[in-house]
């Protein structure tokens, strides 16, 4: 019939599990109606807005650029803000959790200070060799330090590689995937002089030999970037440099 608003048909609602509490708590069970186009942070922004104003979780930009929705999801570490709940939810149930392998501090909001203090004791710190009075270093796009380095430079520590590493669940020691990935953008950066230090770093216990190259980083990587690869050339890096001496082992 002519003039008729078009309504969208009916869809059941979710059945959605969400974490509540710090380590020691459990999942609640919530009803939250299905829309079309919906992420996973719109599931969460609905139960805290409509239902229960009390569930803590972290987001800021919404698009996939600042990487502090990250949350476990039906198993899975992903970004909420680009996930789609058609893609993710099996029968109608979604389980929403923290990341993994960080400590909880309120329901789905994670300590991120043990992944930013392995970040920097991987020495993932820009150590520069001229001051802004210098002029600046020309660096060609195409230079393989820079082609290596390009290669991982997009990282935004979101976190999902940590939550998602095997080794990082079984040793407390290893510096992780994004801390890695991050000295070896460093290592390959010609204007930076922390490199031996850096190399150093990343060979002791918990380093770079500690990976086990299973790839869950790359699998999970919203970024689609690969620290198994970053982290294998660091392996390369620190062999060479032990043999030169510049090294223990």
């Amino acid at each position: 019939m002519a003039g008729t608003a078009h309504r969208e048909p009916a869809r059941p609602d979710l059945a959605v599990s969400i974490w509540r509490g710090d380590a020691g708590g459990a999942y609640a069970d919530y009803r939250v109606p299905q829309r079309a186009n919906q992420t996973v942070l719109d599931i969460v922004t609905f139960v805290q807005r409509e239902i229960d104003p009390g569930l803590s979780y972290r987001f800021s930009c919404r698009v996939g650029m600042c990487g502090s929705c990250a949350m476990t999801v039906n198993g899975r570490p992903r970004w909420t803000c680009r996930t789609h709940v058609s893609k993710v939810a099996k029968n109608g149930r979604l389980t929403i959790g923290p990341l993994a392998n960080l400590p909880v501090i309120k329901d789905l909001a994670t300590d991120m200070a043990p992944f930013f203090q392995k970040w920097q004791a991987a020495k993932g710190v820009f150590s520069p060799s001229k001051t802004r009075h210098d002029a600046i270093e020309p660096i060609k796009p195409s230079s393989p330090e820079r082609v290596a380095a390009d290669a991982g430079v997009e990282c935004i520590n979101c976190g999902v590689c940590y939550a998602a590493c095997d080794t990082v669940a079984w040793n407390a020691d290893y510096l992780g995937p994004a801390a890695l990935n991050r000295a070896w953008t460093l290592v390959n950066d010609v204007r930076d002089t922390g490199g031996k230090e850096r190399l150093r770093a990343v060979s002791a216990a918990g380093g770079c030999h500690a990976c086990h190259t299973h790839q869950s980083c790359q699998q999970h990587c919203p970024a689609t970037l690969n620290p198994t690869a970053s982290i294998a050339g660091l392996k390369r890096a620190t062999v060479q440099a032990w043999l030169k001496g510049e090294i223990e082992p």
